[in-house]
This record gives C-alpha cells, sequence and structure tokens, in this order.
C-alpha cells in the first residue's frame, strides 16, 4: 500500500483481502522482494474511495527480512490511528522509541529498496536495507507541509530474534515516508485559525484571524484530531506574529478521546482547568477560532460550547462568530475595478453580471491622470494609482471632489520596466509598492497610504520583486520575484516593531516558495485564507491558471478553467466572488460552474487589496 512504483508490476500473492460492503481494506506485507539486486520500488495501492477505511495486516510466520519492510512501509499507509500493526513489524524496543508524528516525507514515486547488507555465515542474522526515492514534501511534528527537492536514502536494519527465528525491524528513521499518491489518499489540509497579534482588523478593536495551514491524517477521528492540533498552538512560521486565545497549557479534558458534534450539529469541547477562569471575551475568541477551523470538516458544526470542570464557559453559534473576529474570506467586496480604454479607473458592481461600468467618485475616476495599475482600500474608500509611465504613485478618496494632488512616491527607474509594481493595500490601511530601478531596487510601504516611505527588509531575497499582494489577515505578502530570468512565487511572513526612534520597522521574513513546479509566474492574486490563483508555466510548458497554497501545496479544488494570453488576474477572498482577468479578450470573468466570459474592454482588473 506504499506507493507509486517506477517501472512495471510485480506479481503479488493473494493476502491482500478487501471488504467492500464493510467499507474496510486490508494490506497484507507479502510481495516478494530479491534479496540482492537492482533497485525496486514498493507498490501502491490503487487509489482507495475516501469513505474506504485501510488496515494492514501483521507480519506472518517466517517472514523474510524484504518482506517485513514492505509489510512495514504498507503498514504507514494504512487507517492504524497509532501505527499499532506498524509496530508489530519492529523489535520492542524499536517500537518504544520508534515517533511516527516527528514527520512524514513524501516520495515521488513511492520509497525503492536496495538491499545494502545481506545474511552471510559470519552474521547469519544481520540484514539492512536502504529506502530511497525522490523527495516532494516534508510534513513535519507541527503538521506543516513544505516542498522538498532531493534524494531521499535512508536504511533499515533487521535483527533475527534468538527465540523465536522471526525477522524484525531494529533500527529504523523517526517519522513515516511514503509515496505522494498515498500522502494524497492519507492527508488532508486544514486551515487552523489564530489572530493577528500585531495589528486588528482595519484599525477597529476587532481581531483579524489567520489561516495557519497543516496537514492531517483524513480519517483518523479527524474532528478530535484538529482540535487538538489548534489547542497546541500554530505553527512556527506563523507563531510570531498571531497569537491563541487559549491560555497557555490548555488541553482537553484528561478521558476525553473523541469529539462529535450532537443531532444540532454542536460541538461540546471539554477543556482542562487552565481554561476555567478565561472571560467571556476570551472564551468567545476561542469558540470563533474552533469554528473557523472546523468549517469546513464533515460532519459538520453550527455551534461550539466550551467546558471546563464540568461547567459551560461559553457557547457560539457559527453567525455570531463573524462578529469575533474579522476573516478575509468572509469579506464581501462592493465592486470590481478596473482601468478602462479612458485610462481612468471604474468599476463594477462585485459578482454582478454587469458590463457597464461606471468612473469611480474622485480624481482617479475623472481621466486627468492616465493609469496604468492600481489597488482600492479593503474598505472601498481609497484607492491608490501607478501613472501610464510607471513612475509616479498617487492616492485618492473615492469620494466626489477630490483633488489628486502631488505623486506619494516616485522611481528614478530609466524604463517602464524598471519602474512601480502595481500597489497593494493591507488591512491596516497601509499601501505596499514595490521599485524595480535596478539601481535601488526597494519593497516599500507608506503608513495609511502617506508620509515618508518605509523600507521593507527582505532578508535572503534575492532577486527584484515584480509584483507584490498583501494577504488580508495582515501578516502574509506574496511577492513575484525575478532572477536569473525566471520568476517565482514567494510567501514571507510581515513582521512589525517600532524602533527606538518612534519610527516603524517592517521585515517579510521566512520566504518560501508557493510554486515549486513554475518557473515562470506572469500574475497572481489571493484567492482564499491561504490560497491563491497564479498564472505561470512550467519549464517547457504553456501558460496555466492554478491555485496553489501559501505553504506549496496543491489544493484538492480544480483548476479554474483554461484562458489563453493572460496578462493580469484578480480573485477575491471570498470564493463567491468570480475570477477576473486581463487577457486578450479584455477584461473577462469566471462566473462559478460557467466558462470564461468577456466583460468589456479595460486592463488592470482588481477587487479591494
Amino acid at each position: 500500500m506504499v506507493a507509486d512504483r517506477a517501472g512495471g508490476r510485480r506479481p503479488r500473492p493473494a493476502h491482500a483481502v478487501a471488504y467492500a460492503a464493510c467499507g474496510v481494506v486490508l494490506l497484507a506485507g507479502c510481495a516478494s522482494m530479491p534479496d540482492s539486486g537492482d533497485l525496486r520500488g514498493v507498490e501502491s495501492t490503487p487509489r482507495q474511495d475516501t469513505q474506504v477505511r485501510v488496515f494492514a495486516m501483521p507480519p506472518r510466520e517466517d517472514a523474510q527480512p524484504p518482506e517485513i519492510v514492505q509489510g512495514f512501509l504498507e503498514a504507514l499507509t494504512s487507517d492504524d490511528p497509532h501505527y499499532e500493526t506498524a509496530r508489530k513489524y519492529l523489535t520492542a524496543e524499536a517500537a518504544r522509541n520508534w515517533r511516527p508524528e516527528a514527520s512524514t516525507t513524501v516520495l515521488a514515486n513511492g520509497p525503492g529498496t536496495e538491499v545494502a547488507h545481506a545474511p552471510n555465515r559470519e552474521n547469519a542474522d544481520d540484514y539492512s536495507l536502504a529506502l530511497t526515492g525522490t523527495e516532494v514534501a516534508t510534513v513535519d511534528a507541527q503538521q506543516s507541509y513544505a516542498p522538498a527537492d532531493g534524494q531521499y536514502s535512508e536504511t533499515v536494519h533487521l535483527t533475527r530474534n534468538a527465540k523465536t527465528g522471526q525477522w524484525r525491524i531494529d533500527l529504523l528513521p523517526q517519522g513515516v515516508v511514503m509515496g505522494q499518491s498515498d500522502f494524497q489518499r492519507n492527508y488532508m489540509p486544514v486551515n487552523k485559525y489564530y489572530f493577528a497579534s500585531q495589528a486588528e482588523a482595519g484599525g477597529t478593536s476587532q481581531p483579524a484571524a489567520v489561516a495557519d495551514p497543516v496537514y492531517v491524517r483524513r480519517r483518523v477521528d479527524l474532528m478530535t484530531q484538529v482540535v487538538r492540533s489548534l489547542i497546541n498552538g500554530p505553527t512556527s512560521l506563523l507563531e510570531p506574529v498571531v497569537r491563541s486565545s487559549f491560555p497557555t497549557g490548555t488541553a482537553l479534558e484528561k478521558g476525553v478521546d473523541s469529539l462529535t458534534p450532537d443531532d444540532r450539529n454542536k460541538l461540546t469541547v471539554p477543556l482542562n482547568d487552565k481554561a476555567a477562569r478565561v472571560g467571556t471575551d476570551k472564551c468567545d475568541e476561542m469558540a470563533a477560532q474552533l469554528l473557523f477551523t472546523l468549517e469546513n470538516l464533515t460532519p459538520a458544526v453550527d455551534e461550539v460550547e466550551l467546558q471546563a470542570g464540568g461547567a459551560q464557559l461559553c457557547s457560539l453559534a457559527e453567525d455570531r462568530a463573524q462578529a469575533v473576529a474579522a476573516r478575509g474570506s468572509a469579506q464581501h467586496p462592493d465592486y470590481l475595478y478596473f482601468i478602462d480604454a479612458k485610462n481612468r479607473l471604474v468599476r463594477l458592481p462585485a459578482g454582478g453580471n454587469g458590463t457597464q461600468p461606471e468612473p469611480v467618485p474622485g480624481a482617479l475616476g475623472e481621466g486627468d491622470q492616465a493609469l496604468r495599475s492600481v489597488a482600492v482600500s479593503r474598505d472601498e474608500r481609497t484607492a491608490a494609482g501607478v501613472g501610464l509611465d510607471g513612475r509616479a504613485l498617487y492616492v485618492a478618496s473615492l469620494a466626489s471632489g477630490g483633488s489628486l494632488g502631488d505623486p506619494v512616491l516616485v522611481s528614478q527607474g530609466k524604463t517602464e520596466q524598471d519602474r512601480l509594481t502595481p500597489p497593494s493595500w493591507d488591512e491596516r490601511g497601509d499601501l505596499w509598492v514595490a521599485d524595480r530601478d535596478p539601481d535601488d531596487p526597494r519593497l516599500l510601504l507608506l503608513q495609511q497610504g502617506k508620509g515618508e516611505p518605509v523600507e521593507v527588509g527582505t532578508p535572503g531575497l534575492e532577486g527584484r520583486v515584480q509584483a507584490v499582494r498583501v494577504a488580508a489577515d495582515g501578516v502574509r505578502v506574496a511577492l513575484v520575484v525575478e532572477q536569473d530570468g525566471e520568476r517565482s512565487l514567494l510567501i514571507g511572513r510581515i513582521e512589525r516593531r517600532t524602533k527606538t526612534d518612534g519610527k516603524p520597522e517592517v521585515t517579510v521574513a521566512e520566504l518560501r516558495s508557493a510554486a515549486p513546479e513554475l518557473e515562470e509566474v506572469t500574475a497572481m492574486s489571493w484567492a482564499g485564507d491561504s490560497r491563491l490563483v497564479v498564472v505561470g508555466r512550467e519549464q517547457g510548458g504553456v501558460q496555466q491558471i492554478r491555485y496553489v497554497q501559501v505553504d506549496g501545496s496543491t489544493p484538492e479544488a480544480p483548476a479554474p478553467a483554461a484562458l489563453t494570453g493572460v496578462e493580469e488576474i484578480a480573485a477575491s477572498e471570498d470564493d463567491r466572488m468570480p475570477l477576473v482577468a486581463y487577457s486578450e479578450d479584455g477584461i473577462v470573468r469566471l462566473p462559478s460552474g460557467a466558462q470564461w466570459q468577456k466583460v468589456t474592454a479595460g486592463t488592470a482588473p482588481v477587487y479591494p487589496g
């Protein structure tokens, strides 16, 4: 049941028994393997229906070392909650010391096996196999996914028990390893939710919810597993910029092994005494974290009740959670904005079928200043626009009667391509833009869209920023970076502090690739709390539109319909809004369940942000 095999399939003894009517599949580690010779791959079990539970079989009597290793690898891909069957392939000491939760290594075609040391006359009870493959990803102990690119090679050592004569594994790497197809069957992505610690949404007292994506095992008491993960706290990537409302040391009450909502979709979560003294507001935040996190799980959860010491702490229904915290995917934009044939900023009602745009109120809709790119603040009260030659950045109110004024930023780049990128607003009302001047490339922030630009630190960044988009949560930023002729998509954590002189210091830390398979990213936009839509191409491939997760994984949602000649793309964190693009047909949109539709002439489409 371990991953795809490189090469043809080997015949296997019929030791695997499938109980289709019961929804159970039993796997036996019984395929024959050579004692020496070439590299072999462990066969994968075909993709099963997600409702089918898969259980491995224990080692058979007198199984030889290759069969023991294969059986162990197959057991790693089963639905055994605590890997009890897998441990039966280990010696007693190895079973005690093995930590399967330490990591998951994902290989492109599953682990290959190669004899490293076979028994001989001098040592008849000693055997080693090398596990090899090409890494595509790892999931760490915090369940955080990261793309990988390299060769995997680990040794598994076996010994024969002097009393029983049975072979067992006595030395092995920590964690689990499996092929990509088995990983996709066994694991699923889930967004845990925390709150931005450095800013409140839109300058109000309402905290901003931040999605922290993790991968969890699909069919191992999913709801309880996810609740425990949420309570344990954020992953290390987000920990410096988010907070949890669960007090330190909070856990499920001792003896609580499984959580299930009742027939009214209400989930009761008993907590230990660490949570017993939280106030009502803090308890509501804890419940909101749970509701946001459990939103897409099955069975549905419409209400959460928190308890400690047998007493109710609070109860929060789904319709009240949005009043507790602001979440980007729940914020509905009023308008879609773009630049018309007269180089003015115009708008259409978001989500509608209209094709006749109207100029926005204020100076940017009057056409006195020709524009090439724009951004509209998340409250839709202010807009920023870059002039047609890319040199100057203007900020103006979206209210009638306002004047444009002088530019807030001017680039010294010699060509249009070496000047300002399209701007982006964050949830605090700050404006982000990159200056592509080769003599002084900078990522800049203007507080409230005005004043002296703050140069944003980008430690470890190589290349020039070609595009910038800030997430609705305000703690992550997406950058398209060009280096050596390739354009890649990177996601970084936004860290802010105030220096001793009172001036702000902003840094984008731990930049990571979010689309490692694409070598030429031409456009991107946030399309959810932890998802982006990207236009690009793989090496030697054609242009495509795809969704990517911030951690570099591929979401389970289908890719958008194909569209040729895409130069710019816009999406809302609210996935009910259609994708909008600027292509060779002008402004086009993709309503849910439909094909791309032409809207009107124009360029540079954007939703607020």
